[in-house]
Parts: C-alpha cells; structure tokens; sequence
C-alpha cells in the first residue's frame, strides 16, 4: 500500500470512508450522532495534515489527520481492518511528524487496544466529547 496526501477533490471519498469505519467500530453512536457527526467533520478536512493509504486501483483505504501535537483522526476502511494500514500511518506521524498524542473515544475499544499496544498511555479523560456529547474522551501520549 502506498501513502500519500489526498486533494480536495478527494474529501468525499474520505467521508466516505470515515462513515463506513464509524459504523464498523463506533456502535455506541446512535444513527443521529453518526449524521451530527457526519455533518461536521468535512470541516476538520482542510484545518489538519491529511495523509492517506491507497491500494493498487489508488482507491483510499484508510486516513489520518494531524495537528501539530495530535493525532486528531485516523479511520481505516472495514474491508482493509487488521491489515497494518493504521500503523503505517500512525509511523507517518511519531516518526516524521514527532506526533506523540492522541484522543480516543473511551466506548472505542478496538482503537484504545491498538494505541496502548503502539506504546500509548492513558494520560487523562474528559466525560464529554468537543461537542458536548456523553461520549468519554481518553487522552493518550506516547510512553
């Protein structure tokens, strides 16, 4: 698989994408949260470093956004899960960026199990989501 940076033609491809991996692994949203969601988070799309993994028809298969202290979001298609394609992006960013933080949602325990496995640590928790939802976020850092 290759990586590189999407353009932003490209953004609905990763809503798309960001839509199939919420539905797969984020089962405590209710429909209504996946559309509030779905509605803002184009927004994140051009105010964070977009890096992407392609497959050999160059269809995006996974993708991360960062700031410049965080992991803000990292979704890997459900058809492409457990194939390494997170990790590889998640190198992009402790490797090359020196990116050592991430937010999890605390109900995603797929994603925590593979941030603590990477070497991550729980570091502090807020009992709502940035929109003010019930949705435990974990903060993690880079032991």
């Amino acid at each position: 698989m290759k990586t590189n940076r999407p353009t932003p033609h490209e953004y609905n491809e990763l809503l798309q994408l960001w839509e199939a991996s919420v539905r797969s692994t984020h089962h405590f949203l209710t429909e209504g949260d996946i559309q509030f969601y779905k509605s803002i988070v184009p927004q994140y799309f051009p105010k964070v470093d977009l890096y992407v993994t392609r497959d050999e028809q160059n269809k995006i298969t996974a993708f991360m956004g960062l700031s410049e202290e965080v992991i803000e979001m990292l979704f890997v298609h459900p058809n492409e899960q457990g194939k390494g394609l997170g990790k590889q992006l998640i190198h992009i960013a402790i490797n090359d960026k020196k990116i050592k933080k991430v937010d999890v949602n605390e109900q995603n325990t797929s994603a925590l199990q593979f941030y603590l496995h990477i070497g991550f640590r729980i570091i502090g928790r807020d009992s709502t989501d940035a929109s003010g939802k019930p949705f435990p976020i974990l903060h993690l850092q880079l032991a």
